[in-house]
């Protein structure tokens, strides 16, 4: 396990392995991809047609990528690069193949629709440095002044252990782990919706911290705080006890925190080299088209400035050229904050429940610095004790997490000197690069005192504030408490027989309308949804022997909460 307090179960090569089938939709998204049948088809007569999809991050590029090989013409807008939150920077003068990953830079092998495309396109992962993971050398834990140096979590205090049993225990307890385990491994889906319903009845009103407090197991405030500061998978987990406790089972039961894979030279390639991509087999368009070719330039059209729904129930974008351009369909993937501010909405895009889940959207901030060094000293042995130099670190100071990566020992490599969430972010919002750069060595100087780490930096630190970026606000969306009925009018925003006949045709998609946002899983999930909807909207179909996730909504579909 990956985790300094693990997860209740550890999985045997002879079990089925956990993928990110449910819990709230237990629909088969990799089996769907895999299907030789394809994912749907739509009418000849419908071949050439226009469809907008408003944003270039994975959602959006794998929305258009899949129109376009159904024989739509997609017609991508994107404000600013493709990748979105897949965003991977270089240094200025330093070795090209140094790289930093801005925003996703770690996925669990339960993302199987996304290793799908990871696939398709010839990428290659490798195992993501967590605390106490085996491909981690060796992990510092550091709280209230006191640092402890750990190979396994066998190396570190009892307490921790003590710690580890707790949340165990309360999962097992509070959330029937070990039952939900079992079923998602099985894909047994009357058994999973059986547990969930339960579960989001009794606790769609609960923070994660209350969770915690409700378990005879977390009675001691000392191991509820270590918890916090360190928690599982891949840290500190405080930031997130405000939080609906739904969204931390949905990250336990899938593994999504666990067994990390980071993409070999940056997880940006993968938008980029969809956009590049020619499928080899696609309907109404020849051979060798792409994205990149049915578009002018081969790039994306500008930002969107504002969205219409006008006459004959069409869509009509404003972008930032001021060009014009009206469609029968459309895919919004960017941030759903977007529609109340940066875009002028027309009030006739969607219902207004759909709205009030848009404004209710809880967006966690997040902040990251990375600088590039000479080489991966961290790895020289200290002559007194015999440890790593340097380790990857977990402390309760300001940096929080720091993470060492390197591609060999006589190459150069980078440290990503602090990752942050919510209000340690905000502590370094008016801080410029260099001056939070600072900030990071003086707490990393008062865990390894005899370090210079000064010395090995070989260019300008890079930095990202994601509730600072203008077509973000944030890192990703978080529901609170009393969420789960604006969540689920979201992601099931796709199925638009439900709606109106005059709100129809606008397809929302995107991590943050999935039930496991700030995965790129459920971008890819959510894409996949609105790619049927479009697909519906034009009187298009799947495949009988491949149902989509429409075709099969009513069978599986999330839990509904009364609202009286």
């Amino acid at each position: 396990m990956t985790s300094t307090v693990p997860t209740a179960v550890q999985h045997t090569d002879a079990q089925p392995p956990i993928t990110m089938f449910g819990p709230d939709f237990p629909y088969a998204y990799d089996d769907f991809l895999a299907h030789p049948a394809g994912i749907g088809q739509i009418p000849a007569t419908e071949h050439g047609t226009e469809v907008a999809v408003i944003g270039g991050g994975l959602s959006g590029v794998i929305a258009a990528y899949e129109l376009m090989k159904m024989g739509l013409k997609p017609v991508v807008y994107e404000a600013d690069r493709i990748g979105g939150r897949l965003r991977t920077v270089g240094f200025e003068g330093c070795d090209p193949s140094l790289t930093a990953e801005m925003g996703a830079m770690r996925f669990p092998p339960s993302s199987t629709a996304l290793q799908h495309y990871i696939d398709l396109v010839g990428l290659e992962t490798r195992p993501f440095p967590n605390p106490l993971s085996p491909a981690t050398p060796s992990t510092v834990v550091d709280l209230k002044g006191e640092s402890h140096y750990a190979r396994t979590i066998d190396d570190l205090p009892q307490v921790y252990r003590e710690v580890m049993d707790a949340w165990n225990a309360c999962l097992e307890e509070g959330a029937d782990f070990s039952g939900m385990n079992r079923a998602m491994r099985e894909r047994d889906v009357p058994r999973i919706r059986e547990i969930w319903a339960k579960l989001v009845e009794k606790l769609d009103d609960q923070t994660f911290y209350g969770f915690l407090c409700g378990s005879d197991a977390f009675k001691s405030f000392r191991h509820r705080e270590i918890f916090g500061q360190v928690g599982f998978g891949t840290g500190g987990w405080d930031t997130d006890f405000p939080n609906s406790i739904l969204e931390i089972l949905r990250v336990v039961y899938t593994e999504a925190d666990d067994h990390h894979r980071g993409i070999v030279g940056g997880s940006q390639q993968l938008p980029l080299r969809l956009w590049d991509r020619e499928p080899e087999k696609t309907v109404h368009w020849p051979a060798g088209t792409s994205l990149a070719s049915l578009h002018e330039g081969g790039q994306p059209r500008t930002a969107v400035t504002r969205l219409d729904r006008t006459a004959g129930n069409r869509i009509t974008v404003t972008d930032a050229t001021g060009d014009i351009r009206t469609y029968r369909a459309a895919v919004f993937t960017g941030q759903s904050w977007l529609l109340l501010s940066k875009i002028a909405c027309d009030d006739q895009l969607f219902p207004i429940d759909h709205w009030t889940a848009m404004e209710r959207t809880h967006y966690m901030e997040s902040s990251k610095l990375f600088v590039p060094v000479d080489r991966p000293f961290w790895l020289d042995k200290d002559e007194v004790t015999g440890r790593d130099t340097m380790s990857m670190t977990l402390t309760d100071r300001m940096t929080r997490g720091t993470y060492l990566l390197d591609d060999g020992p006589d190459r150069p490599a980078v440290i990503c000197l602090s990752y942050t969430w919510c209000d340690d972010s905000l502590k370094w919002l008016p801080l410029s690069p260099s001056e939070r750069m600072e900030v990071m060595l003086k707490s990393l100087g008062e865990i390894y005192p005899g370090v210079d780490i000064r010395r090995h930096i070989i260019g300008n630190p890079v930095t990202v504030s994601w509730e600072n970026e203008p077509w973000f606000m944030g890192a990703f969306k978080a529901n609170l408490p009393g969420h789960y009925r604006y969540q689920r009018r979201l992601f099931t925003h796709f199925m638009q027989d439900r709606l109106p006949a005059d709100r129809r045709g606008l397809f929302l998609a995107g991590d943050d309308i999935s039930w496991t946002a700030g995965w790129a899983e459920g971008a890819v999930q959510t894409a996949l949804n609105a790619v049927w909807g479009v697909m519906n909207h034009f009187g298009g179909a799947t495949d009988a022997t491949n149902p989509g996730p429409g075709d099969v909504f009513d069978d599986i579909a999330p839990v509904e909460l009364p609202e009286d």
